[in-house]
């Protein structure tokens, strides 16, 4: 060995054991000791001293609130229903009103919840809150208009009468200016109530931007609003339904003919529509749902969706075609041209909630898988009463040609399915 370097290492041995030493045990026995039993349960969690947050009691403000918000969502159901029938009442308008009550059964249809059917309706009670509004701040001038013009038919040479009207023109200009400040502002009903609305809008405008914001909230509402959507909507729903009803119409408006066959055309053209009517609402609502025409033709497809749900949607038909029938009594006389949204009014207030029921209805079918059915109990008593209803409706329906003011035309316009109005007396 060198002096200042460090020793060898010992060499190593030629050759390693086969298998490592055992590991020692703390006993005497060959065996490893057992594992400790794993205990069934977690130990408990400490217990949090920090009590839970209490909940903030349901007050008086609470309440308030609820009950504005239901009397604003009530008033939203009246206004959609008078634009509807307003929009029914006017020809090619009416696609948008047909159209809109398909995409509301539709959106039922997917989300199975009967609230998603009423759509923007809390817009529309804004807009139909403040219509109102404005129509209440509307009587002082009617009335001071009513006083001038008396008072001109007495006295026509008199003051009186320029003084009536001058105040008349004064409270005119007066209200017109606080309506529109309200409309500025928002449109709710409560700033109709307060008459310094014009100081919140004047600083608006001092502080900039305010003419871009209206603009762009008026352009947002109006596309909100999807009009296109509905009517194009609307006009395929129509069409697709009018070729289902086309040719059983026609062959039972035969029926009352001279000829000898007419009986037999009739008879079988009334068959025919009972038919077609147990698929048109699925196939119409089908349609709506999947935004494509062809699917207002896959009369398969509405076997298979009856079949997942067949009680709940033959409950929908009877009430579809029994909403229907007494809208029938309103056809026996024609209405005005500027009173026609009045009974279309009536049509909305039957047509619509069957609409959504119908909705209901599939959207619980499509909670199943495609082929996911009911039991064949089920499926075979809820098609007993399809048939009888649709025969009695079909019965109702071609002895109203002898009541209706339009004739046999009015076997034609099936407001259950088409425009939800007499299209051919508007």
């Amino acid at each position: 060995m060198r002096t200042g370097m460090s020793p060898e290492p010992p060499p190593l041995p030629r050759s390693l054991p086969a298998e490592p030493p055992p590991l020692p045990f703390t006993s005497d026995t060959s065996e490893p000791p057992p594992l400790p039993a794993r205990q069934s349960e977690p130990p408990p969690l400490p217990a949090d001293d920090q009590p839970a947050e209490p909940k903030k009691p349901f007050g008086f403000f609470d309440l308030v609130r609820t009950v504005f918000s239901a009397v604003g969502w009530l008033f939203g159901l009246a206004s959609l229903l008078v634009v509807l029938a307003a929009l029914a009442a006017i020809p090619v308008l009416q696609f948008l009103s047909l159209g809109y009550m398909l995409e509301a059964a539709a959106r039922v249809a997917r989300t199975g919840k009967l609230r998603n059917g009423f759509i923007g309706i809390r817009l529309l009670g804004r807009v139909g809150g403040a219509v109102a509004a404005s129509w209440l701040l509307v009587l002082p001038i009617r009335f001071l208009a009513d006083v001038a013009r008396s008072a001109e038919i007495i006295d026509p040479d008199g003051k009186s009468a320029a003084q009536w009207r001058f105040a008349a023109y004064a409270v005119a200009a007066v209200t017109m200016f606080h309506i529109s400040m309200a409309v500025a502002r928002g449109g709710k009903v409560r700033y109709f109530l307060w008459p310094f609305n014009f100081v919140n809008v004047l600083i608006r405008v001092f502080r900039g931007g305010a003419y871009a914001a209206a603009r762009d909230t008026t352009w947002d509402t109006v596309m909100s609003l999807r009009l296109p959507h509905y009517f194009w909507l609307g006009f395929r729903g129509f069409v697709g339904a009018l070729v289902w009803l086309l040719i059983p119409v026609s062959m039972l408006a035969v029926g009352h003919a001279t000829f000898g066959l007419a009986p037999v055309i009739g008879f079988f053209g009334g068959v025919g529509l009972a038919v077609v009517l147990l698929y048109l609402p699925l196939l119409q609502l089908r349609l709506a749902t999947e935004n494509r025409f062809r699917a207002a033709f896959e009369w398969l497809a509405v076997r298979r969706t009856y079949a997942r749900a067949p009680w709940a949607i033959t409950f929908a038909f009877i009430i579809t075609l029994a909403f229907a029938l007494p809208l029938y009594l309103l056809k026996i006389e024609v209405v005005p041209d500027e009173a026609q949204w009045l009974p279309a009014l009536i049509f909305m207030a039957f047509i619509f909630p069957a609409r959504l029921l119908m909705g209901w209805a599939v959207g619980r079918a499509n909670r199943r898988s495609e082929y996911q059915y009911r039991h064949w109990f089920f499926r075979v008593t809820g098609k007993l009463p399809l048939l009888p209803v649709a025969g009695f409706y079909v019965l109702i329906v071609f002895f109203s040609q002898y009541t209706s003011w339009n004739g046999v035309l009015s076997l034609y316009e099936q407001h259950a399915f088409l425009l939800p109005v007499p299209f051919f007396g508007v």
